[in-house]
């Protein structure tokens, strides 16, 4: 089914679809005579000679340098030109065709004077799979993702490269190949294409849908763990939660109570403490403060997705046209650095679980480091330091990009969101995420083997999971194999859909 692109309504889950999935996209009817009259406006402000920023005029700080009629027509071209500026391997696919859809549905608001070929030759490169090569660094949020923007901007000239049917080709060749006519750029058309913080909010985006995925199953890893742990689960529920008030708290401690339904500790067959560690029993309460931060994060990426990120920014209803600052990607930024800050956190209290596994003086009983040759054998010890090592990259990659602005283009644009080093961080924050909580899970899975009492359905689903793909540790093995497996596992969201499948949805 075609996504309609509206300038409205658009989700995260809209942007996996198109830009992981491969969904097709149009444009809606009303779009596209919003497009076509907001040109004409332009179009006849043009030929008045207004003075308008980006138009007739140079950018940051030659905006008050006024281009003549020859030069209005060249400018688009050296503009794109001069901002394909970035640095670094290809962005991912993904990440840039999250970027061309963004991009769509600011036209489709009818308020960025471009003309509709433009706004249908994205459609088209989406719709037919042609990917323009874009460099992973380069902008600094604000301005819109002015560099990666522009590679994409090349294409419409015929320039720049592209990937096609799994080949990196030149620009003009790739959409030659696809049927896609080269639209050209005529005046407004080359900063319409680029003045957005389309490229950042794209990844977070697609960040928010994974760190979702992510969280939910760090629930079902911690519930493998208290189990393993013999934990009291009056901490999970619901009425303790409700009562605080906190939406994230109570869904956490909903889940985790589902994914240990029917075992022998749901049951209070086995006998456990009165109070457990902070680890265990402030579970609810952390994933929960996560959930809430990234239910924040969303509501924010969704608002700029569906938003006019522009400048200038023309309503042709008032014959007006106005220059500002809506491609600032602060808005973003700032939920964002702390969307990744709570992944970091979270993976914290996964490896603190972790440690009170493999610690005889703390685990109820399982043998060190869940092995029944230790001194022979060091079982899960060397997991620990891996998982370790990980959480410091994490938290230094914890660190807010959004205040970290400096000054450009002759202090014309003295500040800056730094977006982009948020959306890139991110995704490395994530990386590590898979890895952690894959270590925890292979962990959890260990030591419920060496317990004989039932476990609750999601909990025995989880475990099944993993054992398709990591064998108990019987005696000592390379490890490096396991935790990578374990990290494309969680990645692969395996285990999420299997136990979903057995206790319903885990945000539902």
């Amino acid at each position: 089914m075609t996504l309609i692109i509206k300038g409205s309504g658009l989700t995260i889950e809209d942007v996996v679809d198109v830009a992981r999935h491969g969904k097709q996209v149009d444009l809606h009817p009303e779009a596209i005579q919003r497009i076509q009259a907001c040109r004409a406006m332009l179009e006849k402000k043009i030929v008045a000679g207004e003075i308008m920023y980006g138009v007739n005029t140079g950018i940051g700080e030659f905006s008050e340098v006024v281009l003549n009629d020859d030069q209005v027509k060249e400018f688009q071209k050296y503009l794109i030109y001069n901002h394909a500026a970035g640095i670094g391997e290809a962005m991912p696919a993904e990440h840039v065709r999250g970027a061309m859809l963004g991009r769509i549905n600011v036209h489709a608001h009818g308020n960025s004077g471009v003309r509709p070929e433009i706004t249908m030759t994205l459609v088209e490169m989406l719709n037919k799979g042609v990917t323009p090569y874009v460099c992973q660094k380069g902008s600094v949020g604000a301005s819109g993702d002015l560099a990666p923007m522009s590679q994409i901007a090349l294409l419409m000239m015929g320039e720049g490269k592209a990937f096609y049917k799994g080949k990196l080709l030149d620009g003009k060749e790739a959409m030659e190949k696809a049927g896609i006519p080269i639209p050209g750029l005529k005046a407004r058309d080359g900063l319409a294409t680029i003045n957005g913080s389309n490229v950042l909010t794209a990844m977070s985006a697609i960040f928010l849908y994974d760190a979702n995925n992510w969280l939910k199953q760090a629930e079902i890893a911690a519930a493998l763990s208290l189990e393993a742990l013999k934990a009291n689960m009056k901490p999970y529920n619901a009425l303790l939660h409700e009562v605080r008030g906190f939406k994230g708290a109570v869904r956490s401690a909903n889940a985790i109570r589902r994914l240990v339904e029917g075992g022998d500790l749901a049951e209070n067959r086995i006998k456990c403490k009165v109070q457990d560690a902070y680890s265990m029993r402030s579970t609810p309460q952390v994933i929960g403060a996560a959930h809430d931060a990234i239910a924040w994060a969303k509501s924010q990426v969704e608002i700029e997705l569906n938003g006019v990120g522009d400048n200038p920014i023309f309503f042709p209803d008032q014959n007006l046209q106005l220059s500002g600052a809506n491609f600032q990607g602060t808005p973003v930024a700032v939920p964002m650095d702390m969307a990744g800050s709570v992944i970091t956190m979270v993976s914290v209290m996964s490896e603190r679980r972790m440690n009170r596994l493999n610690n005889p003086a703390l685990s109820v009983g399982l043998p060190a480091f869940l092995t029944k040759g230790a001194g022979m054998f060091s079982g899960l010890m060397l997991s620990q330091y891996t998982a370790d090592m990980q959480i410091v990259e994490q938290r230094i990659l914890s660190m807010p990009a959004s205040i970290q602005s400096i000054p450009a283009a002759a202090d014309q644009e003295d500040f800056v969101s730094m977006g982009m080093n948020t959306a890139l961080k991110n995704n490395m924050i994530l990386d590590n995420a898979y890895g952690i909580l894959g270590i925890e899970f292979m962990a959890a899975a260990q030591a419920l083997d060496f317990r004989e009492y039932a476990f609750g359905r999601g909990v025995t689903k989880a475990k099944e999971v993993i054992r398709r793909h990591v064998e108990f540790l019987d005696i000592d093995r390379p490890l490096y194999n396991d935790h990578n497996k374990m990290k494309e596992l969680v990645k692969s969201c395996e285990i999420l859909n299997e136990v979903e499948a057995v206790v319903g949805k885990l945000d539902g």
